[in-house]
């Protein structure tokens, strides 16, 4: 039995639990599951009374046993001098005994008179989880054991923990071992500190998170439209209320949350823009009309090579239009468009045109790259499409998830300039977040149109044209407020 309660401990100024409690029944199977760095080793450590925790009581019926992920000192080992002797100390174990669990961690070629401590890193490893295996504690505790094993030696290992008689908790990748042979998950949440309690194995683990995930995304839904409402309201009050409105959305906007560790820690290095002029793309003079309605008039726009320009202004100016002159889908009624010939476009739009809704996303990120599937599952994880995602089809995501994928394959290629029609329309915080630190990563040019104030100011556009004023000027922290005032 293991019951911990109220468990806090720091790791120098690094908080790794705040006021943890959990119990473990005897004989249970439990995987401990969570992000590199969250605190799953750690945690076994405070256990075994390796680490002392700052507060908390922690009561442990039993023997207990521990195999680190590697092996890098053990008294024990460092003292046998024999492998037999560190494996069988005190002559309880039948020769055949040994002679298996040898042969399934895969050690039979060593001599058993040999000293452990000559053995390589892995080996020792090995040689730690067969002596624990062995010595069945009633609580054994394992960090990747199925570590500097072959295939034939993980499932031995996953065969041999299955029939485990006592209580077991595990540290795994191996999602078959944490499916198969497990019936209670502890999940360590690295950003909030905690350990979430999930009964069943890995894969109901996540089906039960999934749907914490939505209840939370609802509420954070929820007061999203609230920071819209306020403000919304701002446009319509004094400037005494306004300041206190705004003070207030800021505020509520500090509470959302801030990007996944597990996600942030996700490289991958974007491809080089194609080699371009110094001025790829200009237009002068643009003027456009629908009948008598004149929506664009003489619009004088350049972007330089690896510049952000902001394009800005209500709906119904003319953003869209003066967007579809530049890609060349519409021809101005006045004024030219000249572009360099090395100029790469990417376009995104809120249609989504260009997706083949038929196709899984790793079909697609490869395919739209032409890149291998090493490269395009850690671009797909940044843009949080997770492993478990990757196989879903195109045609099933929500608006905002394709619009995650559509930029995503932008970024896979290597065009020198990208022209971005609201990318944020369909985006809850989160995922703007994320999208706009890959874009401050990006080395080309971007012209992109969003009503997010907030994501335009972070992202720090070099310039920005104002419509339908037709203002082209040097972008800077106050270029809206003073836009407004003109």
């Amino acid at each position: 039995m293991v019951s911990v309660r109220n468990l806090t401990f720091f790791h120098n100024a690094h908080q790794i639990f705040d006021d943890v409690s959990f119990y473990i029944v005897d004989g249970q199977k439990v995987g401990l599951i969570g992000s590199n760095g969250a605190g799953k080793s750690t945690l076994l450590k405070i256990l075994c009374k390796e680490e002392v925790p700052q507060t908390g009581k922690i009561e442990i019926t039993g023997t207990i046993g521990i195999v680190p992920q590697e092996v890098k000192h053990d008294s024990v080992m460092e003292a046998s001098t024999s492998i037999q002797e560190y494996l069988n100390p005190e002559h309880r174990l039948h020769d055949y005994e040994i002679e298996k669990m040898i042969r399934g961690v895969e050690l039979d070629e060593l001599d058993m008179d040999s000293p452990p401590n000559s053995l390589s890193g892995g080996q020792k490893t090995r040689l730690a989880l067969a002596r624990a295996l062995l010595a069945e504690p009633d609580i054994l505790l394992l960090d990747e054991p199925t570590n500097f094993l072959d295939l034939e030696g993980k499932r031995w290992v996953m065969n041999f923990l299955s029939n485990y008689p006592k209580t077991l908790i595990l540290i795994s990748h191996d999602l078959e071992l944490l499916d198969k042979h497990i019936d209670k998950i502890l999940f360590v949440n690295g950003q909030s500190s905690k350990i979430e309690e999930y009964k069943g194995n890995y894969s109901q683990a996540l089906e039960q998170r999934a749907e914490k995930d939505a209840l939370l995304k609802k509420q954070i839904h929820l007061e999203q439209r609230n920071i819209m409402r306020l403000e919304e309201s701002t446009k319509k009050v004094g400037v005494r209320q306004r300041i206190i409105l705004q003070r207030r959305v800021h505020r509520l906007k500090e509470k959302l949350p801030d990007l996944p560790p597990e996600v942030k820690a996700i490289k991958f290095r974007l491809p080089d823009p194609a080699t371009v002029g110094a001025l790829p793309l200009k237009a002068t003079n643009i003027s456009k009309s629908y009948g008598e309605k004149k929506v664009l008039k003489g619009i004088n726009l350049s972007i330089d090579r690896g510049e952000c320009v902001a394009l800005i202004g209500p709906n119904g100016v003319g953003k869209s239009t003066l967007i579809k002159i530049l890609m060349n889908f519409l021809e101005p009624d006045e004024g030219a468009v000249f572009r360099e010939p090395d100029l790469k476009v990417g376009y995104y739009s809120q249609e989504f045109e260009n997706l083949d809704f038929d196709k899984n996303l790793l079909e697609t990120a490869m395919i739209s790259g032409n890149v291998s599937e090493s490269v395009a599952r850690p671009v797909l994880a940044r843009f949080l499409f997770p492993s478990s995602k990757v196989y879903q089809k195109v045609g099933t995501l929500s608006g905002g998830e394709k619009t995650r994928l559509s930029i995503a394959l932008l970024l896979l290629q290597n065009y020198n300039l990208l022209i971005l029609d609201e990318p944020t329309t369909y985006l809850d915080v989160m995922s703007q977040r994320v999208i706009l630190q890959v874009l401050k990563d990006y080395r080309g040019a971007i012209l992109i149109v969003s009503h997010t104030e907030e994501f335009i100011k972070e992202l720090g556009p070099r310039r920005a044209l104002v419509l339908p004023e037709n203002h082209f000027d040097y972008w800077s922290e106050d270029f809206l407020q003073r836009v407004s005032q003109v």
